[in-house]
């Protein structure tokens, strides 16, 4: 709702790969399956399809909304590029929303939301290998982005209504 007062609309970039994996007759499902219970990153070619499938309905009911706040993504360097050569001259990046926290605190989290979530990927074995995938593969990303000077950091290891008062904050300033 917050994202709403500000215009934008919020894409999850794993929402619509989970979404795709369960959707009958899709031809990537069974794919999408195994690249989330093996924690690595789903091909850029799969993820960008269904970005912009989402964008282009999103504005194509509403051309006022034409502002997204995309979660979950780039995630490695494949992705940017797939990002860039798709997205030139379509979208513009104004800011990476990076929420930084302890690795521990994001297992211990994962692991409690595995309880209700029934997400595969919610356990201990794939959320290590997720987190070696975000240091080899995103985390340079994020280096890149912070140099064009693109990054917002945000500490999530603190409480949800301190999080969500730094985020309001950055989107405050942001627009």
């Amino acid at each position: 709702r917050m994202l709403q007062k500000y215009g934008y609309t919020h894409l999850s970039a794993g929402d619509l790969l989970r979404d795709e994996r369960k959707r009958p007759g899709s031809q990537y499902g069974e794919l999408i399956e195994n690249y989330i219970k093996e924690g690595e990153i789903v091909p850029v070619e799969i993820t960008i399809s269904l970005l912009k499938r989402a964008m282009d309905q999103t504005m194509a009911a509403n051309s006022q909304k034409n502002k997204f706040l995309i979660d979950g993504f780039p995630r490695n360097e494949d992705n940017l590029q797939g990002w860039n050569k798709t997205m030139d001259g379509k979208a513009d990046v104004s800011f990476v929303l990076f929420f930084d926290c302890d690795n521990e605190i994001c297992i211990g989290r994962c692991l409690e939301r595995g309880k209700s979530s029934g997400r595969s990927d919610d356990n201990r074995e794939s959320l290590e290998k997720r987190i070696h995938t975000y240091l080899q593969s995103t985390k340079p990303i994020i280096d890149l982005y912070e140099r064009m000077g693109k990054v917002r950091k945000v500490d999530a290891s603190k409480s949800v209504d301190e999080v969500f008062e730094k985020v309001v904050q950055i989107f405050d300033k942001e627009g």
